[in-house]
């Protein structure tokens, strides 16, 4: 580019910036307004960490818009702008991979959620058959037979506004471990009250209170002596409050009780056997937790957990955002979960020879896996095993002295001189 053009074409953000501000930007928030929010008391408990720790590992797995052979075979993918909601960008706000973890978080959360496509090429209300451009999570705030209201953001205006949609339309995910996270007595329920119990009497007792019993020297009765002692207790408040290190004087006959000592009850001991029920029956231990976890386990989750949310997503959008001539037609919406992941390092070699050595994965598919660049060796791209030698190295006719005429493979070299054929054997060096 010229240089006149460069100066001609050129743009800074600060110097090119609008000091008037009299563009109208539309509503303005200090915070992401489309971000999911934790209810029922889930941000003030360890529930907080493990569904972030199940949304987090779905959405590290990918889901992709594909095309199935005969046999409900993987054969590629499909380049639609579905598929490029789910692996590239499902919003102006959002990347598909973090679209998928609004997704389980919100779905935990509420315990059912509606994945609603916002942008399409015709309306979704009339048609069965439409392009998805764009899509978001919403929350489900009203039931009805055929249709349902949602609670979705608007990410024209900027707020969270309220529509109702068609439900074979919309994709609706409900959390397989309902009965586990969401009933309203379920384990996660009872562990979440336990907890926000707890919290309260930690409030209570750190909240700067004295607890004072003040026992005067003389018998409260009659309403004069109740005012003085209203009064004597007024007078030691103001003391307290008024003095520099918060010390207070009170007569020799009076005596004062201090109560705000630990207050012994069973909680902790509640909260620590429902975190144990908790982990159990979902299937998960703290070790999945803090990344200790060693290869079984860790597959263990990935199998127990992840396996069915991911399921339960594919198949909702698979029935809602896929007709059935396209199912038919071998379309599918399917999640992929790389067995590289949960492998340890001194596996992946011995991993990496039986898939080639099988002829299942290319030494080049391989090296992707491993983040290292494709080999420009043909051979590399070819599923063949290296420990077998193939046609191509066995000898050609013409190297072995084939003879055309009599079809002998050794007729050219059996009348020769030189042919050890004709040499008795006892003359035979060996």
């Amino acid at each position: 580019m010229a240089l006149g053009e460069r100066l001609q074409h050129a743009w800074n953000a600060f110097r090119n910036k609008d000091p008037s501000f009299a563009h109208d930007y539309g509503v303005g928030y200090s915070r992401r307004p489309d971000r999911p929010r934790l209810t029922r008391g889930y941000e003030r408990s360890i529930v907080t960490s493990v569904i972030n720790r199940f949304s987090v590992d779905a959405a590290s797995i990918k889901i992709k818009h594909v095309r199935l052979d005969e046999s409900e075979r993987y054969i590629g993918d499909c380049n639609t702008s579905l598929n490029d909601c789910l692996t590239t960008k499902a919003n102006k706000d959002q990347t598909g991979r973090a679209f998928i973890q609004d997704v389980v978080m919100s779905m935990l959360n509420e315990g059912a959620v509606a994945i609603v496509p916002i942008d399409t090429n015709i309306s979704i209300v009339n048609n069965n058959t439409f392009d998805i451009l764009s899509m978001r999570t919403a929350k489900i705030v009203e039931w009805f037979p055929d249709h349902i209201k949602v609670n979705v953001y608007n990410d024209r205006t900027g707020k969270h506004e309220e529509i109702i949609l068609p439900k074979k339309n919309v994709a609706i995910v409900e959390n397989p471990f309902y009965s586990i996270m969401n009933e309203p007595n379920s384990t996660m329920q009872r562990l979440v009250r336990k907890l926000n119990l707890l919290d309260d009497i930690d409030e209570q007792s750190g909240s700067g209170k004295l607890d004072l019993i003040i026992q005067l020297p003389y018998v409260i009765k009659s309403q004069a002596r109740r005012e003085q002692a209203e009064a004597r207790r007024n007078q030691i408040e103001e003391q307290l409050a008024n003095s520099k290190f918060g010390i207070a004087y009170s007569d020799a006959t009076e005596h004062i009780t201090q109560l705000n000592r630990p207050i012994e009850n069973n909680l902790m001991t509640q909260v620590e056997y429902l975190t144990n029920m908790f982990y159990s029956q979902m299937g998960i231990t703290t070790e999945v937790l803090n990344g200790s976890a060693d290869p079984q386990k860790q597959n263990n989750y990935m199998n127990s957990i992840i396996e069915p949310i991911l399921t339960a997503i594919t198949d909702s959008m698979k029935v809602s955002f896929l007709t059935k001539t396209a199912r038919t037609q071998g379309q599918s919406i399917c999640f992929f979960m790389d067995p590289f992941k949960l492998a340890a390092i001194d596996q992946i070699a011995e991993i990496a020879d039986k898939l080639t050595r099988n002829e299942i994965m290319s030494s080049n598919e391989v090296r992707q896996k491993l983040g290292m660049r494709p080999s420009e060796d043909p051979k590399a791209d070819m599923l063949n095993n290296s420990n077998i030698s193939d046609g191509n190295t066995a000898m050609m006719p013409e190297e072995i002295g084939y003879d055309e005429e009599t079809e002998d493979p050794y007729a050219e070299n059996y009348n020769s001189e030189e042919n050890p054929f004709d040499t008795p054997v006892s003359e035979i060096n060996v």
